[in-house]
């Protein structure tokens, strides 16, 4: 099982819905960061999907391409720097920081909701299946 270690650059959470808001920091519980919501719980959330992680390289990817998007616009809870995301696949575990460590359940799919960001509208940029290395991944905490 590989495993990856690269930089937190931002702790992003919210009342439920995006974008999600910076934060100096976070508790970290099975369920995820205690102080994160999610407006629907059927298609966010749970221990399988406790934490939404993204690439700071990728946003900057997509930024540059001229969308409006910056750490936290999709919904990801925790943003890392230092991993090549391409690489990044269900089953692989990461550490997040001193603490906590966890495993990469899935690829997310682009929620509807994300599609103002995006300059096109078109949310499927960040699908896997369309554009390998560009999607959210999702995460249970160990």
């Amino acid at each position: 099982m590989k495993e990856y270690r690269g930089r937190i650059a931002g702790i992003q959470a919210s009342r439920g819905g995006v974008p999600k808001l910076p934060l100096e920091s976070a508790e970290v519980t099975v369920e995820g960061l205690s102080v994160d919501r999610q407006a629907d719980r059927k298609a966010h959330g749970g221990p399988l999907r406790a934490l939404c992680l993204y690439s700071t390289e990728v946003i900057a990817k997509l930024a540059a391409e001229g969308h409006d998007i910056a750490p936290g616009h999709l919904g990801e809870n925790i943003t890392i720097e230092g991993i090549d995301w391409t690489q990044v696949k269900p089953g692989a575990r990461m550490k997040l920081g001193a603490e906590v460590e966890c495993e990469i359940t899935t690829f997310t799919q682009p929620c509807w909701k994300n599609a103002h960001w995006f300059s096109d509208g078109d949310i499927s940029r960040i699908l896997q299946e369309r554009n390998p290395g560009f999607s959210r991944v999702y995460a249970r905490v160990l």
